[in-house]
């Protein structure tokens, strides 16, 4: 899977990216990362991308021109097929991310372009060159790259050889029936009061399972 990100932060890409699963998994081809920096595709000497919102109103609009650009450029340097590519822009207005979308975008794409806003938003004109819009909840973040960074950690793990076992990625929260996790114990048995469920130590698969199901909570919409 390959992930493209165009940001005007691009090193806030580089510490997340270099630790744990993500390390791990770049370390074994199973992922890239490509970075563009959407102020190379600036305007004028000082390579303007932002500009001041008709109507009036605080902050600063992404201009469309530098922006579409980048994403041309993107989607004209890759040799994935296009149908194996999705455009995806990171907004408030987007729909929510959620599980299943992480599943159907780990499936059905080979490579993933994420945009990431920045100031109070973006020229409306964008949207029109993106193949879908997302949002990972309902509060504001001061650009996108928290945002897109989340969408990368989540389909990451869902590819097979990035995780551990072979069953990390389905036996966890949200992949069964819309559910959270049951809950975990290791060591020790007794611990400031509180024992392990002694089912979990029963060796009885059945009543083990039973027991997660039961302790399996059903996420509300």
């Amino acid at each position: 899977m390959k992930f493209t990100a165009i940001t005007l932060f691009p090193e806030m890409f580089e510490s997340p990216m270099a630790h744990s699963m993500m390390w791990k998994a770049q370390d074994k081809n199973l992922i890239t990362l490509n970075l563009i920096n959407l102020r190379d595709f600036g305007l004028g000497p000082r390579k303007q991308v932002d500009d001041t919102p008709y109507g009036g109103g605080d902050g600063m609009l992404l201009k469309p021109e530098p922006m579409v650009t980048a994403i041309e450029h993107a989607l004209s340097s890759t040799s994935t097929k296009r149908d194996k590519i999705r455009v995806v822009l990171l907004s408030p207005q987007g729909a929510r991310f959620k599980q299943l979308k992480a599943r159907q975008l780990q499936q059905d794409c080979e490579e993933i372009i994420l945009i990431c806003g920045r100031y109070e938003g973006f020229d409306n004109r964008i949207r029109d060159y993106v193949d879908e819009q997302l949002s990972i909840g309902d509060f504001v973040l001061t650009g996108g790259e928290l945002a897109a960074l989340t969408v990368i950690d989540s389909v990451s793990r869902l590819i097979p050889g990035v995780l551990g076992g072979e069953n990390s990625a389905i036996d966890e929260s949200f992949t069964q029936d819309n559910t959270l996790e049951y809950p975990h114990y290791t060591k020790p048995y007794e611990f400031r009061g509180q024992k392990v469920p002694d089912v979990l130590l029963s060796g009885n698969h059945a009543d083990i399972n039973a027991w997660r199901d039961q302790n399996s909570k059903k996420v509300s919409e």
